[in-house]
């Protein structure tokens, strides 16, 4: 299996370890598959763990983490990842790793394949990562004290959640924080011209723009929606709340595979470059929007890119991608709407996904991809609900430790 830039024109290819160490390719495209394999079932009853190596295997045949992947999975995935039932419009919990949002799975799949990677070379590398809410905790969190390796996180001032700005700051050691004067358009900038600035070395990204954040991703949905055909005998659609679209080109990717998926949706908040584009034919990033639905305040989604490289041309794009927009007013009232009508709490993020089913999804075979656990966003949803929201363990006891982070203008160069 070989991996090509979705800028590529000069035939350079390059295996799934060594795309990973790079995060972003050579001339400033993301890394894809040079072709996307086939697979017919995965064994689900060795539990997830399982059938998502089973989804990974493929492409790294032949790589030199080959051997290395059985064990790195079942270290990486060592989380449940269970299904909320509700009649067939059922919800994907992702927030049962150490950090309470789906990016666990991407970002300790990650941290675990490059400290294998760099302990056989005997090098090492500094991670920059940036982050509108859930990423850098996940990424600070999984790459914590891992050898060979540190990591900058960096988020934008004022628009993170109390809780998981506490859940970005918390840490020692290798791990050093970053408030950045800007929205997270701008901490993404500054990390892709850190990486083209030939004079800084061992830099690598643990964005959704590193394969190895996005391949785990294609892994749970290959996962999911193979559980979701042996309980119901249909394929789902799924509701992907969206900000800078990995987690949505994760599912676009088990599809291509062969994964029992019937459609994919997209839900955005009031950053609309998807909507829009799917509208008018044009696509123009612009700057982010602040809303209540923070992680996916991204006004110019890396991994549109990806999605380009798939469906190359306007009509190809429209015929398999779709995408709605929603407000804050509808997220709050899905919020307390869903509580209201069944007790099950969820997060801004998640209801952008449920207001989307409810307005324009209507089969019954539909499935609303739930991205954080609700007591991260508890400013927001307990006043709705009127309870308060319990907080998982692992938050809990990073909530407790001293919050540390360095406040600097949005220029790379403050990073070195």
């Amino acid at each position: 299996m070989r991996f090509i830039s979705t800028r590529s024109t000069d035939g350079s290819s390059f295996s799934a370890s060594e795309a990973i160490l790079k995060g972003l390719a050579p001339d400033g495209g993301l890394f894809i598959p040079d072709s996307i394999p086939h697979l017919d079932s995965v064994d689900l009853s060795k539990g997830s763990w399982w059938a998502m190596y089973e989804a990974l295997k493929p492409y790294f045949e032949g790589d030199e983490l080959e051997s290395d992947l059985e064990d790195i999975c079942r270290n990486a995935f060592s989380f449940p990842v269970p299904f909320h039932e509700n009649g067939g419009k059922d919800y994907l919990e992702l927030y049962y790793g150490p950090t309470a949002a789906f990016k666990d799975f991407g970002a300790r799949f990650l941290a675990f394949s490059m400290e294998k990677l760099l302990e056989k070379r005997g090098e090492n590398l500094t991670i920059l990562v940036a982050t509108s809410g859930d990423t850098g905790g996940a990424v600070a969190s999984a790459f914590h004290n891992r050898a060979h390796l540190s990591v900058k996180v960096l988020f934008p001032e004022g628009r993170v959640a109390e809780r998981q700005r506490r859940q970005l700051t918390g840490w020692d050691g290798n791990v050093e924080s970053y408030e950045v004067s800007g929205s997270f358009d701008d901490c993404q900038r500054m990390v892709k011209e850190a990486f083209m600035d030939s004079s800084l070395s061992g830099l690598s990204s643990a964005n959704s723009i590193n394969l190895g954040r996005l391949l785990p991703q294609m892994a749970y949905y290959v996962y999911a929606s193979s559980m979701y055909l042996a309980k119901y005998g249909k394929k789902p659609v799924f509701i992907i709340p969206s900000g800078n679209a990995g987690n949505a080109t994760g599912a676009y990717w088990a599809k291509a595979m062969g994964a029992p998926i019937d459609s994919i949706v997209l839900a955005a908040n009031a950053n609309r470059p998807i909507t829009d584009y799917l509208e008018t034919g044009h696509y123009e990033p612009r700057p982010s929007v602040k809303t209540l639905a923070n992680a996916m305040d991204v006004g110019a989604p890396s991994n549109i890119e990806r999605l380009f490289a798939m469906f190359p041309d306007y009509d190809a794009f429209r015929a398999n991608v779709s995408a709605y927009s929603v407000s804050d007013d509808e997220i709050l009232r899905t919020i307390k709407e869903v509580y209201d009508e069944s007790g099950y709490i969820i997060c801004p993020h998640t209801a952008c996904g449920e207001r989307v089913r409810r307005a324009v999804v209507s089969a019954g075979n539909s499935v609303v991809v739930s991205t954080a656990h609700p007591a991260k966003f508890n400013e927001i949803v307990e006043p709705l609900i009127g309870s308060a929201v319990p907080i998982p363990e692992s938050l809990y006891e990073i909530m407790q430790r001293p919050s540390k982070a360095k406040r600097i203008s949005a220029d790379y160069h403050n990073l070195f």
